[in-house]
């Protein structure tokens, strides 16, 4: 999984709706962001995922025009707007507490940025109506936000955002507010809603599984630099550094001498838990007739049921912690428990390939398109 390469580069050659040139934000002797180029192409769904303080929201803050870059250029669409104030950017920002007026009811709401704009009476309650049916609200347009959901609130923040069609939307976590169940029925409407506007989505969360959900593309913040860049399926599957994967999922990470032990391998190596299965030691388990299969022997330290399955707890012969996610067998059906040997079995392709550091490097990290 962890490969040496070098600096990613845009082939294609899309139109970029946003490109940062050499972006640097200091904050006295705090760096927040790091001599960042990244460029998030026309129409595409771009999320930035990182910790608290890995400096994603400082980067949307500089696009919306909230904070001014210390060094290095802002452009949207070819446009640099590094010293242009918010107003004047063809971008727009949700925010996580949704920041409705609350003397307003919802279709005034929406309409505002229509009035700021001198747009006629007539027209901007003509396009918030639209925006309130685009995302299916048209029926609660006289109600005040505290007579809405948490989860109507946030269709109505979206709709005042779309309603003056802007080119970009920045969204800065906006459902990490709602309850699970709302916050994954949310994720599907806010992608179906981005397909249908077809405007560029840039989405800050630190929430790895709602960044793989929803991206088209996805950015992977650590100390102010962008540590890898890729599709959903890339990041998870080929995480170029031990930081990318542990944050993103959950991996068995293995040391140089570990990785010796188990693949004859040095270096630090990396295997997913769901990539790995379980057999009672001393049965019959699976053949490898192309010699591609790893097998340990270990014993369970703990196993603990999720509703969709268990995460079993391993602690293999020569001391390695190993965690295997496993499938629920059904009703009634037999699972591992505490103390039973077993046989921790998963394909050499699966595991990860040598890293050399797990702090992001200037090549591999701030330059990215």
């Amino acid at each position: 999984m962890f490969t040496d390469v070098p600096p990613i580069t845009d082939t294609k050659r899309e139109s970029n709706a946003i490109s940062l040139r050499s972006v640097t934000k200091s904050y006295g002797p705090v760096t927040a962001v790091d001599d960042l180029t990244l460029d998030i192409r026309d129409g595409e769904f771009f999320s930035m995922l990182g910790p608290s303080g890995s400096g994603k929201t400082t980067v949307l803050r500089m696009i919306a025009g909230f904070e001014r870059a210390t060094a290095g250029q802002v452009l949207l669409d070819g446009r640099d707007v590094t010293d242009t104030a918010p107003f004047d950017r063809d971008v727009n920002t949700v925010f996580q507490d949704y920041a409705l007026f609350p003397h307003l009811n919802v279709l005034d709401n929406v309409a505002y940025g229509l009035r700021v704009r001198k747009v006629s009476k007539r027209q901007r309650y003509e396009r918030a109506r639209e925006a309130l049916a685009t995302v299916r609200l048209e029926h609660l347009t006289a109600r005040k936000p505290s007579q809405l959901s948490g989860g109507q609130r946030q269709r109505v923040a979206l709709a005042r955002s779309i309603v003056v069609q802007p080119k970009v939307l920045l969204l800065d976590e906006p459902l990490g507010a709602l309850d699970l169940k709302l916050r994954e029925q949310m994720q599907v409407e806010l992608k179906q809603l981005q397909r249908d506007l077809g405007i560029t989505f840039v989405f800050v969360t630190h929430d790895q599984e709602e960044a793989l959900t929803l991206s088209d593309r996805v950015a992977v913040f650590n100390e102010g630099r962008v540590v890898q860049l890729g599709t959903p399926s890339e990041i998870y599957e080929q995480p170029r550094s031990p930081y990318v994967a542990q944050f993103v999922g959950t991996s068995n990470l293995f040391d140089s001498a570990a990785s010796q032990r188990l693949f004859a391998r040095t270096g630090t190596h990396a295997l997913r838990p769901e990539k790995v299965s379980l057999y009672p030691a001393g049965n019959g388990h699976p053949t490898d007739s192309d010699g591609h299969v790893i097998r340990a022997v270990g014993t369970i330290t703990e196993s603990i049921y999720l509703g969709t399955g268990h995460r079993v707890h391993v602690r293999l012969e020569d001391g390695s912690p190993l965690v295997v996610l496993e499938q629920s067998k059904g009703a009634g059906a037999e699972h591992e428990t505490r103390g039973d040997s077993v046989i921790a079995s998963w394909s050499q392709l699966e595991t990860a390939h040598r890293a050399r550091s797990t702090r992001p490097s200037s090549q591999t990290g701030s330059s990215v398109s």
